[in-house]
């Protein structure tokens, strides 16, 4: 079990720091808004469990927790209960991709066909042109969620990139954006294939252990494991809300779905993002993942009865939005019905945001518009 020292450690810094940035004379105030945005979702029906916490210019502002891991009992969610983080997971491996072709292992161009000789697409002469770069920003060519059905069928993933053969394309390969997620665990057969080491051993070393994220793991096991992880909660419309199992589809796909972690790991994940840990992240790596590689028009029409956005555009496994003017570095991840989680920074104004539930509903994923929104107008009143 996570339950060490050195993870008792780790969450007395983590709360030292929140003190310290207090007795800074950070304003308070700017964090105001979303304590009253989380505290309403709190005390509704629409939340079991949830996590929240706010990074300013590389500091630790603002860290809260609501509600109980299980419904039926009453351990509370706190600073150390841990998630799973869904297709946030993807930015792992995208941060991991970049390191080794900063390191000159990798390149972008690099075809993913001798990594993957499983792999077949419709039009052999497109597999040959399907880059690295083209499966970390989704641009395989396969129509959306390819055979997701498959993988939560309980096949393997090896089996169904063959199976991909015969899947009609929407577009030659690197020219449109579908998301995927068995294709984009590519990425850690590449990975694994170059390092020689398991995925799960590279992005512990690299990230895990060098950030801190003392309860972050991979897989079924490992979250269950756990002396402190949140159960997922469903519900049908007009329902109570019920506790939900935790399947081992989308971990079977680790580079696409399977990290799970704690608030307090994603502060330091989102620390680093936002290049306050350049020994562990450079900005040439960061530059990398966050530059827009393709447009996402349909996210646009997507989140229009949540938030308007002025475009959308996807990187290397991190969403670019415009957002009332502001650029917007993000990714949204959910599984199992029940876990939620949301992860998005405004890289000129050095805040970020990161939110983790065990109850997905509509109102969960409100929170980050409305926090983009308040802190916006809170800066333009200044």
């Amino acid at each position: 079990m996570k339950n060490t020292l050195s993870s008792f450690v780790t969450v007395f810094c983590f709360l030292i720091s929140i003190n310290s940035a207090n007795a800074d004379n950070i304003p308070s105030t700017k964090d105001d808004a979303l304590r009253a945005i989380l505290a309403e979702a709190a005390q509704s029906e629409h939340i079991v469990g949830l996590a929240a916490v706010v990074v300013r210019d590389g500091e630790v502002t603002f860290f809260d927790t609501y509600g109980v891991r299980e419904l039926a009992g009453d351990d509370p969610i706190d600073q150390s209960t841990v998630f799973r983080i869904a297709s946030l997971s993807k930015g792992f491996a995208s941060s991991a991709v970049a390191q080794f072709i900063e390191d000159g292992r990798l390149s972008l161009s690099d075809g993913v066909s001798s990594y993957v000789p499983e792999l077949r697409l419709k039009n052999r002469s497109q597999l040959k042109n399907l880059t690295l770069e083209n499966v970390l920003s989704h641009r395989t060519s396969l129509p959306p969620y390819a055979y997701d059905n498959l993988l939560e069928a309980g096949i393997e993933p090896v089996e169904i990139l063959g199976e991909f053969g015969g899947v009609d394309p929407i577009c030659p390969v690197g020219q449109c954006y579908a998301y995927q997620n068995v294709m984009y665990d590519i990425a850690a057969r590449v990975i694994e294939q170059t390092d020689g080491r398991s995925y799960a051993d590279v992005i512990e070393t690299a990230f895990f252990n060098s950030l801190s994220m003392e309860r972050a793991s991979f897989g079924l096991q490992n979250l269950k494991l756990d002396d402190n992880w949140a159960r997922p909660h469903r519900r049908r419309r007009g329902q109570a809300w019920r506790v939900g199992g935790v399947k081992e589809a989308y971990y079977r796909v680790p580079a696409a779905g399977g990290v799970n972690a704690s608030i307090i790991d994603m502060a330091e994940w989102l620390k680093a993002q936002m290049g306050y840990a350049p020994d562990v992240i450079s900005a040439d790596v960061l530059a990398m993942t966050h530059a827009e590689r393709v447009p996402t028009p349909a996210e646009v029409r997507r989140l229009r009865s949540v938030m308007k956005l002025d475009a959308a555009h996807y990187g290397l496994g991190w969403r670019i939005y415009e957002y009332a003017g502001e650029r917007v570095v993000k990714h949204s991840g959910s599984v199992d019905v029940g876990y939620g989680a949301q992860i998005a920074f405004l890289p000129e104004r050095n805040v970020g945001f990161v939110l983790l539930t065990n109850s997905r509903s509509r109102q969960f994923w409100e929170i980050l518009p409305a926090f983009l929104d308040a802190e916006l107008e809170e800066t333009a009143d200044q």
